[in-house]
């Protein structure tokens, strides 16, 4: 007998007013298995029933299906049916994806949605890729990962800002272009002619690749770095720079190339860390004691010990450093009595390295050694002296510094401070000028220079020691020689004094992954100055001339202004094409109250190719820069209309996201910022990501001659042998989304196997969906989800969840956690669960019942978001499903038609933690029968009155049923529903008992509720048609399969 006692009433009231009905909450189940914190807590733990082997057979239809209706009910059963293909493999996979992107408009994709109407603008300003050579699966990973952003915020209704670009010049387009012609008997115009062929020809080449990899942009309209608006616009940055004496001319040490004969910043160094030198310990005679140890015992034959890995730079020695707080000894050595002057803490490694005994004459302080002088060892009559220095250490060598100010950034500061001579003894070939003596004049300093440098310290008896030296030394990264440092004229970026307003634009930005942020202001620190000028020919030229007579430049916003506007009418080509008189007219000079034309030569230094992509904020995002009086929207005059658009509308115009490698936090991240904060005075990104590099499968760096390079296009389209197989576009894309970008990213056979079958398990599932709402139309047959069965409530509810997930992890960059989120859902929630339960009411119902239809509109539903969701990274497979799917129009295509739709219909704070019971209570069912068919089993659940009692009742009204939504969602034969267990149970029952600590409404509603089942094999033969165990005879259908057939006839 039922009943509810006078106290469990007014409860019952509370939750049911608190849970909008108890109808209304009972949805839910089985979360409590992966989801520890809802609110209704479990007392006892068992196996979540989503867990049982219960297949949904959406990934094998035919197979899955065979079970139902067998011989001549066949035709009865509403199973799946769709023309979506199930795998796509070869040469048809191929075909597919280029039919979908014309088929579904791709190419005009981007020009759709600049023009349609939208609050919010989302701009994602593209790195250029550098247009020297063939795509790799580097520039896959990083365009994949901005197209992913980019179609994600598109879908949610954004207006995209993305405008593809190419770093177009610099020297190693230059020497690809030229070949073995080099540049002998060329004229500027000639090499630049040919750099600017070789550079469009790569364009067009990786150009293509992006389109076939999917990546929406308006191909016609891109940005290339050679253009003359470009060049424009970059040299008005350099004007505003130079106005605000940020820039400047200097004669001072650089980075220099004498592969490529030119200066190198920073950004342009690649470090080799098995780079060997050979390093000396050579001395330098103490000539002049310093005063104040004058008075010691007898000093007069000291000399001063000194370590260096650059032999070379001996002979432009000026000075000796010492640490003016460090303690120094002179010390005799016990092999041949020699006095050498070494800092104290460096004693016992260097006895060590000299094989012999170091006995103590005399301790200092460093400040002490102030005043003394050293006779150079390889110029007669030349002295040094011993200065003060903060830059020597004690990790290695003696802690006195030989110092050669033409050769070395901190022996440059320590000239400056002393007024040193920079003399530079070394030209642009890096060989030795007549300077350094007709020994060593025209030797290679790297090389036989090195060697005869040691070979004079040898002959004059100040070689004490010669050894091998493995360290990180710097490389040209276009030619991966070796570079010097030797002082040139150059043009200069003071970035000390722009260094502390760049570091706090830097903290308004959030930077992916957070650890980045500190290489960043690292690398901000190293950078004192940033040399832009370059000596070759194919890039922008400076726009300076220079007197004749006394050198002197003329540079100033009159010229500067003047040679841009001539840039944006006829390209930067005209800086060699036009007479000096066109480019320094009577005008210009008159302002800048100069001289006549004829005094002046035009420079031939053009900016470092760093300057020319730092400066792309300002040619590409439409910045109007301040002092300016040109629109906005002319500055990229090539775009059409749609596309010259204002950024965005209120005043903040930086970019929302510069996604690059961590290669570029040396590179177009930090020249961006500081050409960005030196002219605006802010950074030109809101937030930063940076990604790892693509890497082989064994963690290798990519290199032909390992032989383990991966070619993008081979991935898609196979390789020679079947080893590479034709994977397609998605599955690229897949691998991306898929990676850790935060570390290094692995690519090969094995994980482009791995992404495929993930793609294709991705098909099944959608295939399932598919062919379970043919026929279905959801603009007129859905149903309205109060009247649904509270298990597809209940799925709604979860599809609003994952849609909210799947949202916030695109939203962080964080597509790998997208695709963990989507595996998840569709196998935990459908898979395991969804599809298991409600196959026989969509097979077996009659088809326009309401439980079918209910259940065919949460298909749709679940069809649609999941479409949407994976749409940012399959493209491709997402517009297929499309094609197929029902309720839109047929020319109507996805990504026209928005992201992810849920109803807050859908969201039933109650229905989740009610249904936890009937969760439970299946788990307990299902760990009782193990491995067994729930199918042949009648289940019997005692409940004490009370409100898990009420909650259960609401899914099962009658005692007992075979077709109640509780027997459903056991999926047993029969459910009885009562009170108490049965006095009456047959010997072979099995028993279970637990108890729900039901907590809803933070406690305010808290009950502990026991409950017990009994499990006995159902007497019930298998009905022929819906195969479940409800029939009278095993050659009579059960009720409810004669009901339908009978109406369908």
């Amino acid at each position: 007998m039922r009943f509810r006692s006078a106290i469990e009433l007014p409860r019952l009231y509370m939750l049911l007013c608190r849970v909008s009905a108890v109808s209304q909450t009972l949805a839910r189940w089985g979360r409590r298995s992966h989801r520890g914190d809802g609110l209704l807590h479990r007392a006892v733990s068992f196996s979540s029933g989503r867990y049982y082997s219960v297949s949904s057979g959406e990934g094998n239809t035919q197979p899955a299906e065979a079970g139902f209706a067998q011989g001549q009910y066949r035709d009865t059963v509403l199973l799946p049916r769709t023309a979506f293909p199930m795998k796509l493999t070869g040469q048809k996979l191929l075909d597919r994806e280029l039919q979908i992107q014309q088929e579904c408009g791709f190419a005009d994709l981007y020009s759709w949605q600049r023009e349609r109407k939208a609050k919010k603008e989302f701009c994602l300003h593209d790195g250029p890729p550098y247009a020297n050579g063939d795509p790799h699966v580097g520039h896959a990973l990083n365009k994949i990962l901005k197209d992913i952003r980019n179609r994600f915020e598109m879908l949610r209704g954004r207006q995209v800002h993305y405008i593809p670009g190419w770093d177009c010049h610099g020297l190693p387009i230059e020497l690809k272009a030229l070949g073995e012609l080099g540049t002998s008997g060329l004229s500027p115009l000639q090499i630049r002619q040919k750099a600017r062929e070789f550079a469009e020809g790569a364009i067009a080449r990786q150009k293509a690749a992006f389109q076939r990899w999917g990546v929406m942009a308006d191909w016609d309209q891109c940005y290339h770095t050679y253009e003359g608006a470009y060049e424009a616009a970059q040299l008005k940055v350099f004007q505003d720079m130079h106005s605000k004496e940020l820039i400047y001319q200097d004669y001072k040490p650089v980075f220099w190339s004498p592969s490529s004969r030119t200066a190198l910043a920073e950004a342009e160094l690649e470090y080799n860390p098995e780079h060997v030198s050979r390093a000396i310990y050579a001395t330098f005679p103490l000539v002049t004691l310093p005063p104040k140890i004058a008075s010691e015992a007898d000093l007069s034959s000291v000399s001063v010990l000194v370590w260096t890995t650059q032999p070379w730079t001996i002979p432009a020695n000026q000075a000796v450093c010492y640490m003016p707080n460090a303690q120094y000894s002179v010390v005799k050595r016990t092999d041949n009595s020699q006095l050498l002057l070494v800092a104290t803490e460096r004693t016992a490694s260097m006895a060590a390295l000299l094989g012999t005994e170091l006995e103590s004459v005399g301790t200092f302080t460093g400040s002490q050694l102030e005043g003394g002088i050293c006779k150079h060892p390889t110029i007669p009559d030349k002295e040094v002296p011993l200065l003060p220095a903060n830059h020597v250490t004690m990790a290695k060598g003696t802690g006195l510094v030989h110092t050669a100010p033409a050769h070395g950034m901190e022996d440059y500061s320590v000239a400056s401070q002393f007024n040193l001579s920079v003399e530079c003894m070394v030209d642009e070939d890096g060989k030795f000028t007549e300077l350094a003596g007709p020994e060593l004049q025209n030797l290679s300093v790297m090389r036989e220079g090195t060697e005869k440098v040691i070979c004079m310290l040898k002959e004059c008896g100040a070689l004490v020691k010669e050894e091998q030296c493995v360290h990180s030394y710097p490389y040209d990264w276009r030619t991966k020689q070796p570079v010097v440092i030797r002082p040139s004229k150059q043009w200069f970026i003071n970035t000390a004094s722009l260094k502390d307003k760049a570091k706090d634009a830097l903290q308004k930005v959030r930077v992916l992954p957070e650890s980045a942020r500190g290489s960043l202001l690292a690398m901000l620190d190293r950078r004192t100055y940033w040399c832009i000028s370059r000596q070759r020919s194919w890039g922008v030229p400076i726009p300076v001339f220079y007197h004749r007579e006394t050198g002197e430049a003329l540079i100033n916003k009159h010229t500067v202004s003047h040679i841009a506007t001539l840039f944006k009418e006829k390209g930067s080509d005209c800086w060699w094409e036009l007479p000096i008189e066109t480019l320094l007219p009577a005008e210009v000079l008159k302002k800048s109250k100069a001289g006549p034309v004829t005094d002046y030569i035009r420079g031939e230094d053009v900016l470092d190719i760093w300057f020319d992509s730092g400066a792309s904020w300002a040619a590409v995002l439409e910045e109007e820069m301040e002092g300016d009086s040109e629109e906005p929207e002319s500055r990229l005059s090539w775009l059409p209309a749609p596309l010259r658009k204002p950024l965005v509308t209120e005043s903040d115009s930086r970019a929302d996201a510069y996604v690059e490698g961590k290669d570029q936090i040396g590179g177009w991240f930090q020249s961006s910022l500081l050409t960005s904060v030196a002219v605006r005075n802010k950074a030109p990104y809101k937030s930063l990501m940076v990604h790892g590099f693509a890497i082989s499968e064994k963690g290798e760096k990519m290199s032909k001659s390992l032989g383990n390079v991966v070619d993008p296009d081979t991935v898609i389209n196979g390789g020679k042998d079947s080893s590479m197989p034709a994977y397609g576009a998605d599955v690229l894309r897949w691998w991306v989304a898929e990676s850790n970008i935060f570390s290094e990213v692995q690519i090969g056979p094995s994980v482009l196997n791995s992404a495929r079958d993930s793609v294709n398990k991705l098909r099944n599932t959608l295939k399932f969906l598919l062919g379970n709402v043919h026929g279905f139309d959801p603009r007129i047959q859905a149903v309205d989800a109060k009247e649904m069965h509270y298990i597809d409530q209940y799925m709604l509810h979860l599809l609003r969840e994952y849609g909210i997930k799947v949202t916030d992890a695109y939203s962080e960059f964080d597509a790998g956690r997208v695709i963990r989120i989507l595996q998840a859902f569709i196998s935990r929630d459908l898979s395991s669960f969804y599809f298991s339960i409600i196959k026989d009411r969509l097979y077996c119902d009659p088809e326009d019942s309401l439980g079918r239809r209910s259940c065919q509109t949460v298909l749709e539903e679940v069809l649609d978001g999941l479409t949407r969701s994976i749409a940012p990274i399959l493209p491709h497979l997402a517009e297929e499903v499309y094609v197929h799917a029902p309720g839109h129009d047929k020319e109507e295509t996805l990504f026209r038609s928005g992201w992810i739709k849920s109803s807050s219909v859908w969201r039933r704070p109650g229905l989740e933690e009610a249904v936890e019971g009937a969760c439970a209570i299946r788990d307990s069912f299902l760990s009782s029968i193990p491995g067994k068919n729930a199918a042949k089993y009648d289940l019997t659940v005692a409940i004490e009155p009370g409100l898990l009692f009420e909650l259960m009742e609401s899914l099962q009204e009658e005692p007992t049923s075979t077709s109640s939504q509780l027997a459903e969602l056991m999926m047993a034969a029969r459910v009885n529903l009562s009170s108490q267990l049965p006095r009456d149970l047959p010997p072979d029952a099995l028993l279970k008992h637990g108890s729900f600590l039901i907590n809803l409404e933070g406690g305010v509603i808290r009950e502990d509720s026991a409950y017990s089942i009994a499990v006995v094999p159902t007497s019930a033969a298998r009905c022929p048609r819906c195969r479940r165990y409800t029939s009278q005879s095993a050659d009579c259908m059960c009720p409810r399969c004669q009901t339908v057939v009978s109406q369908a006839h």
